[in-house]
């Protein structure tokens, strides 16, 4: 891809099961394993729940763009994430996502949903999604449509 402006690096054995993960840097290391509620030990991350943290993290880099490109101050918004896997009923799996994001300086419902909006035309991860996965969004608890 032309102009890359950043590419991470990982190395992954053992998967979901009794995985373990480690970027370049050595920055993040988990054990990955598969959750309770799906049957397995626990004891370390999921694949869902690593998509969930990159994923509002970088929403939340793309939010910052349009509020400042708005001239609007959001430099305090939280986004709580959740990441579902499901069956697809033919044998595989499908993801979806929920990203809830707070706005404490954005009093106007209208502006908070517009911002989210936004931002979801700019984050990376959305572009990489959309169409793919159902991803539902909130702004201060209204629904982006």
């Amino acid at each position: 891809m032309a102009n890359t402006l950043y590419t991470a690096h990982a190395h992954v054995t053992g998967g979901r099961m009794e995985g373990h993960g480690q970027t370049s840097d050595g920055a993040l290391d988990v054990q990955l394993r598969i959750p309770t509620e799906m049957g397995g030990q626990g004891g370390g991350t999921n694949p869902e729940q690593l998509f969930a943290v990159g994923y509002a993290a970088c929403f939340e880099g793309a939010l910052g763009v349009v509020a400042r490109r708005a001239k609007v101050e959001a430099g305090d918004a939280a986004i709580d994430s959740e990441v579902s896997l499901s069956p697809d009923g033919k044998g595989g799996f499908l993801l979806s996502v929920a990203l809830n994001v707070t706005l404490p300086s954005v009093a106007d419902a209208n502006e908070a949903v517009e911002l989210v909006r936004a931002a979801h035309t700019v984050c990376p991860y959305s572009n990489a999604t959309r169409g793919n996965i159902e991803v539902a969004l909130t702004a201060n608890g209204a629904p982006v449509e």
